[in-house]
């Protein structure tokens, strides 16, 4: 049987009882810390892939930067620029900067109240004040960024697009990314033909930007997530709790526990955590756990904390049944996160 008693000095992830108010959630609202400078100046488009930086220039337009069209002469007319929607949605593979030019938004725009949080905060803020409460709370919001836009469940479908219809009719701005075109939400994963009306008139709002290019977080990793032995394990969580604060959780221990909290408290498990350990990894195959863990991943992953692993490699956690549903793009974005974190311990 395998000890579970985490190592001297670290804590432990499965002992905490996250609690999060409404009002938390709603201040908790804006970017990652990782991207607390994101600017439109430092996001490197790669000249490989033209679309980054078309992106890049009518997202700026979007936020208020663009340059203004010069004029030809005293009586001649500027060119008309195309009227853009509410919203803007950037759709494209994980790790080619979405995120990042997603934060630029939030930063550039002139917004007296904007937020800016990932899809789950926001159902998880409707699920905790009601949905009256949050569509008067956000109601005169200048800017609203949702990132890692995912329609899961018929639910989550009718609570967003509610939502953000209500929101736009009163002159918020929309900005949002996914793996998925807005008119692909939700294939693969439920009845999404009885949802096609809702999802079309959600789509209807934005303008869609394709963004095409590479993994960044894989150009600089060869190979797989990093996979220590039981002494390399302890030296790393040993230093690590040494120069702050490290978790210690068997893996299996931490999925149990992730089904107790809500995912929009993962963020609060790690809280004063430097570098996450876990024991004893192994191949998950229900659907609700893999999801959980992603969910959980996304957060460690937000807030840029190190990953150390034992067991199985972190990169082969999803089953290859599970790599070929609906979910895919989930889990590859989060074998992509997963790899890093590991590198980055």
């Amino acid at each position: 049987m395998t000890d579970t008693t985490p190592r001297a000095g670290t804590v432990r992830l499965s002992d905490r009882q996250p609690v999060v108010t409404g009002p938390e959630m709603l201040a908790g609202l804006v970017p990652p810390p990782q991207f607390d400078d994101a600017t439109f100046e430092s996001y490197r488009a790669d000249p490989a892939y033209p679309s980054q930086e078309s992106a890049k220039d009518i997202l700026q337009r979007f936020a208020g930067r663009g340059t203004p069209a010069k004029r030809g002469g005293l009586f001649r007319r500027a060119p008309k620029e195309p009227e853009l929607k509410p919203g803007v949605y950037l759709d494209g593979g994980f790790g080619v900067g979405k995120t990042h030019l997603l934060a630029s938004i939030y930063h550039a725009m002139p917004a007296r109240r904007k937020y800016f949080g990932s899809f789950i905060e926001y159902t998880a803020l409707v699920g905790a004040l009601g949905y009256k409460n949050t569509v008067d709370l956000l109601r005169g919001a200048d800017l609203l960024c949702i990132d890692e836009f995912e329609l899961d469940d018929p639910g989550d479908t009718m609570v967003m697009t509610r939502l953000l219809g209500e929101l736009v009719t009163s002159g918020t701005r929309l900005a949002a990314t996914s793996n998925t075109p807005p008119n692909a939400l939700g294939e693969g994963r439920f009845a999404a033909q009885d949802f096609l009306r809702e999802i079309h008139q959600m789509s209807d709002s934005f303008q869609t930007l394709r963004i095409d290019g590479v993994d960044f977080r894989q150009r600089a990793i060869d190979g797989h997530a990093i996979v220590l032995d039981a002494p390399a394990y302890a030296v790393r969580l040993d230093a690590a709790a040494a120069a702050g604060t490290a978790s210690d959780d068997e893996f299996d221990e931490l999925i149990r526990h992730l089904a107790k909290v809500h995912p929009s408290r993962y963020i609060r498990l790690i809280d004063g955590v430097g570098l996450v350990g876990l024991r004893d990894v192994r191949e998950l195959t229900d659907q609700s756990e893999a999801l959980r863990f992603v969910a959980f991943v996304d957060r460690v992953y937000d807030a840029q904390v190190p990953i150390a692993a034992t067991g199985r490699a972190l990169d082969a956690v999803f089953s290859e049944e599970m790599l070929a549903g609906g979910y895919r793009k989930k889990y590859l974005r989060a074998i992509s996160r997963l790899n890093a974190l590991t590198h980055s311990a």
